[in-house]
């Protein structure tokens, strides 16, 4: 019963035979194999129009460059009050970009609301020097929360960016488990909104060590190549982690495996709701869960080995829990057996 994060769970079968197809022989360096470029023209193809692909180790990695890439002298970056950025990456987009700083915007379970972002933003009118900068917006899909903005959200908070000439970034970490919840294409749920920077995830969804920072707008991709190298994010053999993306993306394997992720995130949160001691604490969007447990129903589980984390309470539900309950995360992977969902429910 393994709910700790997706990141615990191993590769794929299909992306650890790839790694090992791909380990003989020779291949040239730094982006430049043919391995390198079939898997740029794949993303392409899946984006519906040519993007620049720069591969990186981490999320962090991928979020910090983008917003980089948008810096300016005292810039301010506005991004959700519980987004990964802001409480959970050590400072490394203002490490990366020089000493911006990090706005947060408030809005329920996870999602900016479009009129509070346009609010905190004009709280820096450009002829106030002493305020600083606005130089971006991100947003995170699937979010922290579990859930998951629709396309209609993210047009919106694309339109409070685009009347203040900033870019938009999405943190996509869980960028398949967002896109299967809406049955979307990517090129909907990205450019087609007003994105102009993603940061790919597949590490979590069945990939070894494999993240992309995407550009829908080519004209950044000189910059980039310098910003990821200076930041020691260029890969020498980097056909390695161009292997892992062959095999996710070939047959529409990433999209399979968030289905099911989601699907056992379903199957808990509909078991939870069932029960007589324990509830949602939301109803969950994609693949993480949110439940309020009795502390002692939480103990009982963890000593018949369920792994997850306790969770800090989000600003707008302070004060809605009892003094014996809280807040946990449980996250599914596409490693996730029914069979375990099934006995943590009966627990709880």
């Amino acid at each position: 019963m393994i709910f700790s994060s997706d990141n615990w769970a191993g590769a794929h079968p299909a992306i650890a035979e790839s790694l090992v197809m791909h380990a003989g022989g020779y291949a040239s360096a730094y982006g430049t194999s043919e391995l390198d470029r079939k898997v740029e023209k794949r993303f392409s193809e899946i984006f519906e129009k040519n993007v620049a692909v720069f591969f990186v180790a981490t999320g962090t990695a991928a979020n910090s460059l983008a917003l980089a890439s948008a810096n300016r002298a005292g810039g301010v970056v506005f991004c959700h009050r519980e987004a990964h950025l802001n409480v959970d990456e050590c400072g490394a987009p203002a490490f990366f970009s020089h000493g911006a700083r990090l706005n947060p915007v408030d809005g329920a379970r996870g999602k900016m609301e479009a009129a509070k972002l346009d609010a905190e933003i004009r709280q820096f009118p450009l002829e106030n020097v002493h305020g600083g900068q606005p130089m971006a917006v991100t947003l995170t899909q699937a979010t922290e929360s579990g859930t998951v903005y629709s396309l209609e959200e993210i047009e919106a908070i694309a339109s409070i960016t685009k009347s203040h000439q900033l870019p938009l970034h999405m943190d996509g970490a869980r960028f398949a488990n967002a896109l299967v919840s809406l049955g979307a294409t990517p090129a909907e749920m990205t450019w087609k909104r007003g994105v102009d920077l993603l940061s790919f995830g597949g590490t979590k969804n069945g990939c070894w060590c494999a993240e992309a920072l995407i550009l829908f707008d080519l004209s950044r991709a000189n910059e980039m190549h310098f910003l990821r190298k200076r930041s020691a994010q260029l890969f020498s053999k980097s056909r390695f982690i161009a292997a892992q993306f062959d095999a996710y993306l070939d047959g529409d394997l990433w999209l399979d495996l968030a289905h099911h992720a989601n699907a056992m995130a379903q199957r808990l949160a509909d078991g939870v709701t069932a029960s007589a001691e324990s509830r949602l604490a939301w109803a969950p969007d994609a693949n993480e869960v949110f439940v309020v447990l009795k502390r002692a129903v939480a103990a009982r589980l963890q000593e018949r080995g369920a792994l997850f984390y306790d969770w800090p309470v989000p600003h707008d539900l302070k004060g809605s829990l009892a003094e014996d309950e809280a807040l946990y995360r449980l996250v599914t992977s596409f490693a996730t057996r029914a069979e375990d969902v099934d006995r943590f429910v009966a627990g709880c």
